[in-house]
């Protein structure tokens, strides 16, 4: 206890703890509306083309965090558009989401091999660093979660009848469309939040375990956020003190336990 009490004094571990007490909100609240719309495939899309606006970002010399904020939500505006257009049972929908995927990471890879000098905080955003954000990102990832706390608030009935059956929100005169934009813009702030956390290769699965094993165990909506709200917190402080005693990868720690309990809840669930 005195080891853990010393450790925790330590400045990079007191933003590691914010880091994972914000990025965790923001999984709760958009995880479970990527979940429950069953937008994984497009939120893996938009989390892998985030590598494009790490490569301009060090081509460019401009700011990591918002030039793959950047991006990333123009790559998954993108791919929702393309999407949109096709039926929901075409091949060609899923393709043209794969095709941008990749298009993006082709991207970002030529730039990175063009970029001079040392590449040392890539691997940070390819695997996750949680131990080494700055206190300028968590002021960042604050105000994000704001802006995505305001969305889910303003838009609840919305997006809650949208989750449930959008043919009868359309039917209800709700704007689904436009719905469905905003919750793609809201996946992919809430992706390049994660990404510093566990990194590009591995953020789809923090943001789609938590709220899958809350829907197990949860009947309500809002309800089902808060789990997996504190279910990520769980994973993220789990996989730290994982990786602190093991010197493994924080991320890949945290993914580890995060696999873990979804398999613990399918046999709590026995299925």
């Amino acid at each position: 206890m005195e080891a853990l009490t010393d450790l925790l004094a330590y400045p990079f571990m007191q933003n590691a703890l914010c880091a994972a007490l914000l990025a965790s909100l923001a999984c709760g609240m958009v995880g479970t509306l990527v979940v429950f719309n069953r937008m994984v495939f497009l939120a893996g899309g938009a989390s892998h083309a985030a590598y494009g606006g790490i490569g301009l970002s060090l081509y460019f010399g401009l700011p990591m965090l918002p030039c793959t904020l950047g991006f990333t939500l123009g790559a998954s505006l993108l791919m929702a558009a393309v999407s949109a257009r096709q039926p929901q049972s075409d091949l060609g929908r899923e393709t043209s989401i794969g095709v941008l995927w990749a298009a993006g990471m082709a991207f970002g890879i030529i730039l990175v091999e063009l970029s001079p000098g040392y590449a040392g905080e890539l691997m940070g955003f390819l695997f996750g660093s949680i131990l080494a954000v700055p206190r300028n990102d968590l002021l960042l990832m604050a105000g994000f979660n704001a802006l995505l706390l305001a969305f889910v608030y303003l838009f609840r009935h919305g997006l809650w009848a949208m989750s449930i059956d959008s043919e009868f929100a359309r039917a209800r005169g709700i704007p689904v469309y436009l719905l469905h934009l905003l919750l793609v813009a809201a996946s992919a702030v809430t992706i390049v939040m994660l990404i510093r956390i566990v990194g590009l290769i591995l953020v789809l699965a923090l943001l789609t375990i938590p709220p899958y094993i809350a829907r197990r165990f949860c009947r309500g909506f809002y309800s089902t956020m808060a789990l997996a709200a504190i279910l990520c917190l769980v994973f993220c402080l789990c996989g730290l003190f994982l990786s602190w005693v093991t010197n493994l990868s924080s991320g890949a720690s945290i993914i580890m336990i995060a696999t873990l309990g979804y398999f613990l809840s399918l046999c709590r669930t026995g299925s």
